[in-house]
């Protein structure tokens, strides 16, 4: 059930030059999702920016309770820049959970997921919900600096197997992450793909989904205004056998099957 609250921001700080951590807490109201889900959240105005519209944010951690929620931003523009002001102890409206999360199957043994910059914020919850269920994975960390890395604990701390890639020394080259999950799936160590965001990354799978006829789901990340399916400013162009259709992110998914979604 989604719920529109305020919520106290317990700590917002950052993680790297880029990218920053914030834990908002709801008491007495439970909030977390199940992992794929988002929020939008209220941007406070400041002397300079004014957002109008809330931003949607996808769950990222919940090792606090199910009265809190936490998320992983990356500042680019009026709005991130915006929830970067808040302050401990300060408040924030949001609503949430919204959308359609990942799905797991129960005949599944072993997973692969493959993510870049804040789509580990997507993922993160994913592996942490299949080590639960006794579910293997391989998780590929994609950044453009080795030292830009982030998240690795909420992998490695969970039991996944963690594969580290990055522009720096060619290792994030598309050739190079489809060769690491070929290796895993000929070693009969993928049942599934996974992967959020990158276009570069959705495309990996796709080919790799269809080449050895394995499921694949994406969390896409789309601009959105309301988040709830009535403005229709994150429709999306998929697949439905020969047919184009389109949906809206934020109200058929954001996650959907990977081989659905024209790249």
């Amino acid at each position: 059930m989604a719920h529109d609250t305020v919520g106290t921001v317990v700590s917002n700080h950052h993680v790297n030059a880029l990218y920053k951590h914030i834990v908002i807490t709801c008491p007495q109201t439970r909030i977390w999702g199940e992992p794929g889900q988002f929020y939008m959240l209220t941007c406070p105005p400041g002397p300079e920016d004014r957002p109008f519209f809330r931003r949607p944010m996808s769950l990222y951690a919940n090792g606090r309770g199910p009265d809190t929620v936490e998320f992983l931003y990356k500042i680019t523009g009026t709005g991130t820049r915006a929830l970067a002001t808040l302050k401990e102890g300060e408040s924030i409206r949001l609503l949430g959970p919204l959308g359609h999360g990942f799905t797991l199957q129960p005949d599944w043994k072993h997973l692969v997921v493959v993510g870049r910059g804040v789509g580990l914020a997507t993922l993160a919850p994913l592996v942490k919900a299949a080590r639960a269920n006794n579910l293997g994975v391989t998780a590929i960390l994609s950044s453009r600096e080795r030292h830009m890395s982030m998240s690795q604990h909420h992998f490695v701390d969970v039991g996944a197997r963690l594969v580290e890639v990055n522009d720096d020394d060619g290792s994030s080259a598309p050739d190079n992450v489809m060769e690491c999950i070929r290796a895993q799936i000929q070693a009969g160590q993928c049942d599934a793909l996974f992967t959020c965001g990158s276009k570069r990354l959705l495309g990996i799978i796709q080919h790799l989904a269809r080449e050895y006829s394995l499921p694949g789901q994406v969390a896409l990340e789309q601009q959105m205004a309301c988040g709830l399916g009535m403005c229709f400013s994150c429709v999306r162009a998929m697949c439905e056998g020969q047919k184009t259709i389109h949906r809206r992110v934020c109200w058929d998914g954001p996650v959907f099957d990977a081989l659905e979604v024209q790249s």
